[in-house]
C-alpha cells in the first residue's frame, strides 16, 4: 500500500470497488474463498475439496476453471476489436420474446430499453435501494435482485434466476470502471480481481449466456492507455466469446443529447461456428432531435433551483451562450481560479439553447462546472424535463427524493439508444432460434 501511496484500507477499499466491511473480511486471516457450503459438505463426506470438484457441474462447453493460466502476457490489439459495421434497426422485430439478466440495473433506463426491444427480464441486480424502489415502482413483476455484485458472484447468480447454463439469451449491465492491478501481468480474469468488471465476468462465466452487452463510459478507450479495455476484450475472449466495440452516440438513436457510451456487445463462439455471422452496430437513423423537439408539454415536477447569487450572473448569459458572454469582471469573480487555468470551459455558466440538444446531463443539475441552465428561464432542468432528455417516458416514475432522482437519471442509459442497441442483438438472435 505504501508503494502505491495507499495510506488507510478505506483508500485501498475504494480503489478495489469494494466497501471497507468486505477488505476488512478479504484481509482476515480466516478468510477462505470456497463457499461455506461447499466446506461443510467436505467435512460430511470426509472427502478433500480436490476430490469433489471433478463433477459433471464443472463439465461446461468451456473449461473456464484454467482461463486465467491460458493466458498470454501480451496484451490485445483493441483496434482488431472494433466494430465497422451497421444494420438498419428501424424494421427489425424480434420473432420471439428473448431473456435477459441485467447487472447493476440502476433507475432502469437500459432495460426498459431493452424490454421495447422485445428482451423479458428475468432478473435485475442492483444494491442501491432507491433504484430497486423505482424499478419496483414502475415494473412490480420484475425480479428484482437487490444485493451486492459481490455477494451475487459468489452464492452463484443461478440461485437467484431460473435458468440452466447457456440457455440466457443476453447478459447485459454497465459495470463502473476502476482502476485495474494487472498484478500476474497475465492480461486475463486474476487481474482485474477486486473490480465491479471480475464479478460481471464471473457472472457471464457462470451463465454463459448466447449474447451479452456490456456499457461504459467513452473514456474507457483510452483508460490506462488502452490497457483497461484490452483487458476486457481479452477476458471475455477467454470465456468463449467473439467480441465486437464501438463507441455510440445517444444522438445518433433519437435522444436529444451529445452523450457518448462504449458498447461493447459478445456472441459466444460455437454460436458463431455454426451459423456463420457477425454482429453489426445499429445504424444512426440519419436525424438529430434538439430540445424543441422533446420538451413539449412536460409534465410539471419539482426541480433544483440555483442560489440567487448564481442566478444573478446566469440571467446575462444568453441561449447557448456561457462564461465568456459574461462581462470580464463578473466571469472572473464567478470562475475564480478557473478563470486563469486556460482552456475553454464551455461547461461552466451554459445556458443552453432551443435548437441544439442537451450536453450530456450528469447526476446533480447545478454544479459549478457542468451547468444546463435551463433556455428560457434561469433553473436547472427539473426531474421530469431531465427524464425526457434520457429518453425515460412520462409514466416512468422515480421513487425517491428530487437529488436522488436527478443521480439515477443522469447515470442511466438513454432508453431510445438502449433500445436501438437491443434491436441489433434481436437481430443476432433472430437469426440463431
Amino acid at each position: 500500500m505504501k508503494r502505491h501511496g495507499i495510506s488507510t484500507q478505506k483508500q485501498l477499499a475504494e480503489q478495489l470497488g469494494i466497501s471497507k466491511n468486505q477488505l476488512s473480511m478479504l484481509l482476515s486471516p480466516n478468510f477462505n474463498p470456497i463457499k461455506s457450503n461447499a466446506m461443510k459438505l467436505c467435512e460430511v463426506l470426509d472427502v478433500n475439496f480436490e476430490d469433489i470438484i471433478e463433477t459433471e457441474q464443472f463439465a461446461l462447453p468451456l473449461d473456464t476453471a484454467t482461463l486465467v493460466d491460458q493466458s498470454q502476457d501480451e496484451e490485445i490489439d483493441v483496434t482488431d476489436f472494433e466494430g465497422h459495421d451497421y444494420v438498419d434497426v428501424k424494421e427489425i422485430r424480434a420473432n420471439k420474446e428473448y431473456s435477459v439478466v441485467e447487472l447493476f440495473a440502476g433507475a432502469g433506463g437500459l432495460a426498459l430499453g431493452l424490454e421495447k426491444a422485445g428482451f423479458h427480464s428475468k432478473g435485475l441486480v442492483e444494491l442501491d435501494r432507491y433504484a430497486c424502489q423505482t424499478l419496483r415502482k414502475n415494473r412490480p413483476n420484475w425480479n428484482i435482485i437487490e444485493k451486492d455484485i459481490i455477494d451475487v458472484a459468489e452464492q452463484g447468480i443461478r440461485n437467484f434466476v431460473d435458468l440452466g447454463i447457456g440457455e440466457l439469451d443476453l447478459l447485459s449491465g454497465g459495470y463502473p470502471c476502476q482502476a485495474f492491478s494487472y498484478a500476474g501481468k497475465k492480461m486475463g480474469l486474476s487481474d482485474a480481481r477486486g473490480t465491479m468488471f471480475y464479478y460481471y465476468a464471473e457472472i457471464l462465466k457462470q451463465l454463459l449466456p448466447k449474447m451479452f452487452l456490456a456499457e461504459n463510459v467513452r473514456g474507457l478507450v483510452n483508460h490506462d492507455n488502452g490497457r483497461t479495455l484490452s483487458l476486457m476484450l481479452k477476458v471475455f475472449s477467454d470465456i468463449g466469446y467473439s467480441v465486437k466495440w464501438k463507441v455510440l452516440k445517444a444522438l445518433d438513436y433519437d435522444v436529444a443529447q451529445k452523450r457518448e457510451r462504449i458498447v461493447i456487445i459478445g456472441i459466444r463462439n460455437d454460436l458463431v461456428d455454426k451459423h456463420n455471422f457477425n454482429y453489426c452496430f445499429p445504424q444512426p437513423y440519419g436525424y438529430e432531435l434538439t430540445l424543441r423537439d422533446i420538451l413539449k408539454d412536460v409534465p410539471k415536477s419539482e426541480g433544483a433551483k440555483y442560489p440567487e447569487s448564481k442566478k444573478r450572473v446566469l440571467d446575462l448569459v444568453p441561449p447557448g451562450g456561457y462564461w465568456r458572454d459574461l462581462p470580464n469582471e463578473i466571469a472572473k469573480e464567478y470562475m475564480g481560479a478557473s478563470y486563469y487555468s486556460g482552456g475553454g470551459r464551455t461547461g461552466m455558466a451554459r445556458r443552453l439553447s432551443w435548437d441544439e440538444p442537451s450536453l450530456t446531463l450528469t447526476t446533480s443539475p447545478a454544479q459549478k462546472q457542468t451547468e444546463r441552465c435551463h433556455p428560457d428561464e434561469t433553473r436547472p432542468f427539473t426531474v421530469r424535463e431531465y427524464a425526457r432528455i434520457q429518453s425515460f417516458p412520462d409514466s416512468w416514475e422515480f421513487d425517491c427524493s428530487m437529488l436522488n432522482a436527478y443521480k439515477q437519471i443522469g447515470n442511466a442509459v438513454p432508453v431510445n439508444m438502449a433500445k436501438a442497441v437491443g434491436l441489433s442483438i434481436v437481430n443476432i438472435l433472430n437469426k440463431i432460434n
